[in-house]
């Protein structure tokens, strides 16, 4: 029917009219599902902005909810005019006069970029469009997607069409007050109100064209162009947007001159209210589903999802429950401790001088000062020593104080902390997550994020590696001072090792006692024996994933590891010598309830089954060798209500009794808990204060005591499992029980009781070294 057109110039051009109409049609109409959603009329008339995701433990208790809550719809009359006139003449400066296409800017944007001048050419109401309808997100494409420069093409023509749309129901001032409530400026701020609130303190109404411009400024890249994160960035594009503004007649000369030369002054002391149910857990949540999402095209803050956890909500309750009162008392001890003195001390007691100043250097304000006084550093201090009202945690609850600066620097440094994590090892599953004692006011995790030197409960793996290498529980070294020589960095060392009561007691000790009584001496002579780059390897395979500097003194935690990584290899001895994948999340779903992803428990073969159920053996040593580690949870006798439970474990301290650790091992379950201050030079001073057994230990105590107190917890008392396969190396070895006879010149040691499996069935006597 073309043919019918003569003049070869229009027939072409009807040619291409009439394909651009079947296009578009079919774009809109989502041709064989080809093109993917568009919005029709009733959503332009009816816009979501976004549709939270909630999260859900594993008995179906909501966790928390993850939406875009740092948003504050305004109407037009609250936007300065600085506002709406930065943004025409940056963005969109035909605005008023097209009806949602700029047809001159976009072809004139193609011939920059053909120039090498890359320049978008959207529109504002196209960005709103992209913003408020998502029109680029995997759920809104079809089978389009998979061709190159054709899904190009196809995203903008639906960009056009529903900005066509957004302008036949809306006027130019309704699409701008739109836009400003939909479009994000960084630091989770969505829309223009938290926008000026956050960054300078002020409503909409009231913003400068110095700051309307910055803020205008950061929509070409958050990031880049962030005033917080990148001051002199921010200042450069605050600046071609004030140019712009002078460009199109929206700013005079003068006024262009006086903006352009001002300082970028940020006020940022708006406190923002708590919405989300911020915690731990559901920062957890996140930083897990990170990969997924990104892989497929979900937000997790828009898209009302469904997530489900491995995360049990009673022994949740009462791990957060155990923390409470076990830290509470940590922390009364503590500040016993320090009364009148600061705590900050190096590795020789004396106090760190400038320990504070070097807080207040670390905090991102100080650079902000540095550049506000030119460096004059008396002025810096007067900003740091100025009273102010605040809200402080404290262990009584949250409390209304006046704090300088430097008053809340000290305050804060002398808080301990905490993170625990139980996990299930024969399913994978995380049942307990406790980042920390407070998330509002530490919000860093202490499970995940966080990595301290693990101390003596990094032992084990040097044991281990003996055991699949050759030795037995049984086998016996002599406590006896060490010395090895290695080469570190090209250099000769020699690395001779003391205990932790600084006494050899010059006996054999079997690998399991040595192992239970946390023996310093013996451990550093079987990592020589067995070598401690093997001790690294076999750490690795168990699920230490933190690099790990292969030295003798590897084996006494002489490395920084987290909560979670400890969890995960120690999993493995009860696994049946498989690594696993932790699991936290098992499902997702989509808001109707189908099904997105499962999740399934990932494991893998690293030890036999025989080293795996040996190695649990020697962890209950801890609690039947003589001055084993963990006898302390004798003092929680509701651990014991029934004489057959077993319980496994490893206290560990680091230098200076910086960390404590302890990792309890019970018949179904791993929990793993660290103790102390975020800053390394806030510790303890002495064993009797500071080691796992004392701080971490009694978390772990109170836990289990409420687990086995509660009979619908599903968790019970029990023995360790029996052997998954035939045992080939003797392990049964008795230790003497010794007893100290005041009146006697040497001990005397005789053999503890023990029922068949070689369990000791009464408590032991606890003298020896808690470490």
């Amino acid at each position: 029917m073309f043919k019918r057109i003569r003049n070869p110039i229009l027939r072409y051009l009807v040619i291409f009219i009439y394909f651009a109409i079947i296009f578009f049609c079919s774009i809109e109409l989502n041709l064989f599902g080809i093109f993917g959603y568009s919005p029709d009329m009733k959503d332009i008339k009816s816009p979501t902005q976004s549709v939270s995701s909630e999260v859900f433990t594993a008995d179906g208790k909501l966790l928390a909810r993850f939406y875009k809550e740092n948003r504050s719809p305004i109407k037009y009359k609250d936007l300065s005019p600085n506002l709406v006139n930065a943004l025409v003449a940056t963005e969109d400066v035909r605005f008023f006069k097209h009806h949602g296409v700029d047809y001159f800017g976009f072809f004139s944007s193609l011939i920059s970029t053909a120039k090498g001048d890359k320049r978008g050419g959207s529109t504002i109401t196209q960005q709103l469009a992209k913003n408020l309808f998502q029109t680029r997100k995997r759920k809104a494409q079809g089978f389009i997607r998979h061709i190159p420069v054709v899904r190009t093409i196809a995203y903008k023509f639906k960009e056009w069409l529903t900005a066509f749309k957004i302008e036949h129901v809306y006027n130019k001032q309704q699409i701008l007050t739109m836009y400003f409530n939909t479009v994000p400026f960084g630091n989770n701020s969505f829309g223009i109100k938290t926008a000026t609130q956050k960054y300078f303190n002020k409503n909409p109404d009231a913003v400068t064209p110095a700051e309307a411009a910055t803020l205008i400024g950061m929509l070409k890249a958050t990031s880049t162009y962030n005033p917080i994160r990148n001051p002199e960035k921010s200042v450069e594009r605050r600046n071609v947007v004030l140019s712009q503004m002078e460009k199109y007649g929206y700013l005079k000369k003068a006024d262009y001159d006086y903006n352009v030369n001002q300082p970028l002054t940020l006020n940022l002391s708006h406190i923002e209210e708590e919405g989300q149910g911020d915690s731990y857990l559901r920062r957890a949540v996140e930083k897990w589903l990170d990969k997924w999402l990104k892989a497929n095209d979900y937000d997790l803050y828009e898209d009302g999802l469904k997530i489900y956890t491995t995360i049990d909500s009673k022994l949740q309750q009462y791990a957060e429950e155990a923390v409470t009162d076990k830290m509470k008392m940590l922390q009364k001890r503590f500040n016993n401790l320090w009364r009148g003195k600061n705590p900050w001390r190096d590795s020789k007691g004396k106090e760190i001088v400038d320990f504070v100043l070097k807080a207040e250097q670390r905090l991102p304000i100080y650079s902000m000062l540095e550049k506000r006084y030119k460096g004059d550093t008396a002025q810096i201090q007067e900003y740091f020593n100025k009273p102010k009202h605040m809200k402080v945690f404290t262990w009584n609850g949250e409390q209304d104080t006046t704090f300088s600066s430097i008053d809340s620097i000290k305050y804060y440094a002398k808080i301990l902390n905490t993170g625990m994590m139980t996990i299930e090892p024969v399913t994978g599953k995380i049942k307990v997550w406790v980042g920390g004692i407070n998330h509002k006011y530490f919000n860093y995790d202490h499970v995940n994020q966080a990595k301290r030197q693990a101390g003596s409960t990094f032992k084990p793996f040097a044991y281990l590696t003996a055991i699949d290498n050759g030795y037995s529980p049984c086998d016996k070294f002599t406590d006896k001072p060490v010395s090895i020589s290695y080469d570190e960095d090209g250099k000769k060392e020699v690395w001779s090792p003391n205990n932790a009561d600084f006494n050899f007691s010059y006996r054999e000790m079997s690998l399991r006692w040595a192992m239970g009584k946390s023996v310093n001496s013996i451990t550093a002579q079987v990592t020589e024996a067995v070598g401690w780059d093997k001790v690294v390897e076999y750490a690795h395979k168990c699920g230490i994933e933190s690099p790990l500097k292969a030295v003798p003194s590897v084996s006494l935690g002489s490395n920084d590891v987290s909560v979670y990584e400890m969890v995960r290899a120690y999993s493995t001895f009860l696994n049946k010598g498989q690594r696993i994948d932790p699991l936290l999340v098992t499902r997702i779903t989509d808001h109707s309830g189908s099904v997105l992803a499962n999740f399934d428990l990932k494991s893998t073969q690293v030890i036999s089954e025989e080293t795996a159920w040996l190695m649990l053996y020697m962890f209950r040593g801890g609690m039947e060798e003589p001055g084993g580690t963990s006898q302390a949870l004798w003092e929680y006798p509701i651990l014991w209500k029934k004489g057959n439970n077993q319980i496994g474990g490893k206290t560990g301290t680091s230098s200076d009794y910086v960390d404590g650790w302890y990792m309890g091992i019970t018949k179904d379950l791993i929990t793993g808990i660290w103790v102390g201050a975020d800053d390394r030079s806030v510790h303890f001073t002495t064993s009797a204060t500071g080691e796992g057994s004392h701080t971490a230990l009694p978390i772990f105590g109170a836990f289990m005591e409420k687990v086995y107190a509660d009979p619908n917890s599903g968790y019970t008392y029990g023995p360790f499992p029996k052997p998954w396969v035939k045992i080939t190396k003797p392990y049964m070895c008795e230790s003497p029980r010794i007893r100290v006879d005041t009146g006697a010149v040497a001990d005397s040691l005789t053999a503890p009781a023990a029922d068949s499996s070689g369990a000791v069935v009464a408590p032991p006597d606890t003298t020896g070294n808690n470490n």
